[in-house]
């Protein structure tokens, strides 16, 4: 493809020439639009730049026809995860790029993203250090989903939520059908790349102040957080959640017979309840495990 950037990049021994398609979902962005685009054209003058609009009420598709990118817009809002699966899908390149379009990431450390794909991944994360975490509550929040992801899939994960990321348009089109139109699409992507055995890497990034206010909303957006670390666990491997909690309950059965018997010499309905439990629990994790297993089979 004429004006489309070429590297070289290696995959599974074997070496060929990519092109590079830059995603940007963009929702009322147009102040950062308006300085990043023309850096990011600077620095990646032959990438395909396609800036997704999420039912963008500003001068978003002005901006982006004035300075000649591309620029797909919704009628209304579906959703950040949704403006990433319309990117993905409208993109020409062999290799994503995908970055915020509030101003965060830096349009120079494209460049580094890529030649660590070039080593055999088939992902390369920016991770965030403390000092570029938007808040302290977010920032214990990304903690979290890092340690718990980490446990989850035996690789240390530094940065689980990251939306600035290289991948392999093949590889990451695998898994559009699992990715949500809400902001998770990074835990969702990631674990399921981790799942089907792709390879990925974590490169130390700085992100700047974002330019606006975030679309992030603590008290809306707080069950969201919160469903995140079940589906991490989910997303991997369901047994890793399920038996720990099928074993609870199995414990505070034993433990609530070993006290009624002492005190009642009987067998009470509680310990027998928490016993059945146990035994659900395990069930729906041996379901849910072979479900999961079901949903990565990769699909010709």
């Amino acid at each position: 493809m004429p004006g489309a950037e070429r590297f070289t990049i290696h995959d599974e021994g074997s070496t060929r020439l990519s092109l590079v398609s830059i995603i940007l979902p963009a929702k009322n962005e147009a102040p950062a639009l308006a300085a990043l685009l023309p850096r990011l054209r600077a620095m990646q003058p032959d990438a395909e730049i396609i800036v997704v609009d999420d039912g963008s009420t500003d001068e978003t598709r002005s901006l982006c026809a004035a300075q000649g990118i591309n620029c797909l817009s919704s009628p209304y809002s579906m959703g950040n995860g949704a403006a990433i699966k319309r990117g993905a899908r409208a993109a020409s390149g062999k290799t994503l790029v995908f970055m915020d379009g509030d101003g965060q990431h830096d349009p120079a450390d494209i460049a580094r993203l890529l030649e660590q794909l070039e080593q055999g991944y088939d992902m390369v994360v920016g991770a965030r250090d403390w000092g570029s975490q938007a808040g302290v509550g977010r920032g214990l929040a990304n903690t979290l989903y890092n340690w718990l992801a980490s446990r989850m899939t035996g690789h240390a994960v530094a940065d689980l939520t990251s939306g600035f990321r290289a991948v392999r348009a093949d590889r990451f089109r695998e898994f559009l059908h699992l990715l949500p139109n809400g902001f998770s699409y990074p835990t969702t992507s990631t674990m399921a790349f981790f799942r089907s055995a792709y390879p990925v890497a974590y490169l130390p990034i700085k992100a700047a102040q974002r330019v606006g206010k975030s679309h992030i909303r603590p008290l809306r957006d707080g069950l969201r957080f919160l469903l995140i670390i079940f589906k991490i666990a989910t997303l991997y491997s369901p047994l890793k959640l399920f038996v720990p909690a099928s074993a609870a309950f199995l414990l505070l059965g034993c433990l609530n017979y070993a006290w009624t018997f002492v005190h009642d010499g009987r067998l009470t309905n509680g310990s027998t309840l928490l016993w059945s439990a146990a035994v659900i629990v395990f069930l729906i994790g041996l379901v849910s495990e072979q479900i999961t297993s079901l949903t990565y089979r990769e699909q010709r």
